[in-house]
């Protein structure tokens, strides 16, 4: 009991099963009633900053994958933009459109998760173990490129790792058109569904105005009514290149930002389409390319021979015969990795939970001198306490629900 009379305290989490995370908030109740809620967090930190900070660029890549850990790749993608861009060169075009065929395939990975979990969260069984064999069959294409189910460490300043494996675009085809209806199967099963639009109309409303002061991205800011995708209007690779539409609602509640998923699904499956397209169009391998950076073999930069020495960049494409000389820079790279000349950088993408940043600052070394993350779930966790407020404690769920959280990115 508090000393306001009939208000009291309620302790949810820090384990509860629907908090999508280790989070504990303190809410304040009259009955049923919120009054206020009080997030606190911190149960998953781990120092990943500081740890990226005392790695080479090649190690510290697959720290990001742990960051939002359904949506591996596209955190890697803010990463290497922000080496390439302080080492100023420009990957090649096959590279780009790998890059966004793996981002969008992670948008569907995410939205697979946050839609099915959510309606779990509300008391829907079937969607979630439905949901769950179409993630695993997009793990594979995780798994074909890297070795890897989840963290794959794929992506690489200057291009990936190495070339996509043979058949997987046609595999990405033939999964596409069957995912297509599994979309429509969930469509039938929630968007209609009176129990689910019962529990999610009219509840955590968000408005333009407060999704503004908030700095809400992604599709929670999108269903308040502003049209920002920095796909579109501040566009990275080869996202200029390919036609899709960004959908918006102005309704602000979680239904409207159940519905931005949705359709942003079929979105990514659009984008995933073309960018096979344009790869089965291009030439498919690339043998002992020299190239600046580690372990890609898909850059267009200026360099000459010498400059790969003077910036300590080393690189040879993966061949089934290597020289002496090649192995020799393969060990070096992984051992000193290679310098990033000194310079401060700011890069954001627009990853599947809204904009994620990394503030990149280096000293002419191996290592990254400062590294921040803008994380966009520890900015929508905040909102979580007004947009909670005279609804009911079960509305909680349906709330944190829709913000779509994951906590590796919130903690950090």
């Amino acid at each position: 009991m508090t000393d306001k009379g009939q208000n009291y305290l309620l302790n949810f989490g820090p384990q509860h099963p629907a908090a999508h995370g280790v989070l504990r908030l303190i809410i304040e109740l009259t009955g049923e009633k919120i009054i206020s809620m009080d997030p606190h967090i911190g149960f998953l930190h781990r120092g990943t900053e500081k740890l990226i900070e005392s790695k080479s660029y090649l190690q510290a890549i697959p720290y990001f994958d742990r960051l939002d850990y359904v949506s591996m790749l596209s955190q890697e993608h803010g990463f290497v933009l922000a080496i390439e861009n302080l080492l100023n060169i420009q990957i090649h075009k096959r590279a780009q459109y790998v890059r966004v065929l793996f981002d969008e395939i992670t948008r569907l990975l995410n939205h697979i998760l946050c839609i099915t979990t959510h309606a779990l969260d509300i008391g829907a069984i079937t969607p979630f173990l439905w949901g769950f064999e179409e993630r695993e069959r997009m793990l594979l294409f995780y798994e074909k490129i890297s070795g890897a189910r989840m963290h794959a460490a794929y992506y690489r300043a200057g291009g990936i790792l190495s070339d996509l494996p043979d058949c997987i675009l046609l595999e990405i085809l033939d999964f596409t058109a069957e995912f297509v209806h599994f979309i429509d199967v969930l469509n039938d099963i929630l968007t209609n569904n009176p129990i689910w639009k019962s529990r999610l109309i009219n509840t955590g409303i968000i408005s333009k105005k407060s999704a503004l002061d908030f700095g809400f991205t992604g599709p929670v800011l999108r269903s308040s009514g502003i049209p920002w995708d920095l796909r579109k209007v501040q566009p990275y690779e080869c996202y200029a290149d390919l036609e899709f539409q960004v959908p918006v609602s102005s309704s602000g509640d979680c239904y409207s930002r159940y519905l931005i998923r949705m359709i942003e699904m079929f979105e990514s499956i659009k984008i995933i389409e073309q960018s096979v397209a344009e790869l089965l169009g291009q030439t498919n391998r690339q043998n002992n390319y020299k190239a600046c950076s580690m372990n890609t073999c898909f850059v267009e930069a200026n360099l000459n021979y010498d400059t790969l020495f003077d910036c300590n960049l080393y690189n040879f494409y993966y061949d089934s015969k290597f020289s002496m000389e090649e192995l020799i820079f393969f060990f070096r790279e992984y051992s000193d990795g290679y310098d990033v000349p000194p310079g401060s950088v700011y890069t954001v993408i627009e990853a599947p939970k809204g904009e994620t940043g990394v503030f990149l600052v280096s000293d002419g070394s191996n290592k990254p001198y400062r590294c921040k993350i803008k994380a966009p779930g520890f900015l929508h966790l905040q909102g979580l306490d007004f947009m909670s407020r005279g609804f009911l404690l079960a509305d909680v769920v349906t709330n944190l629900g829709s913000l779509d959280i994951v906590f590796g990115e919130v903690d950090r």
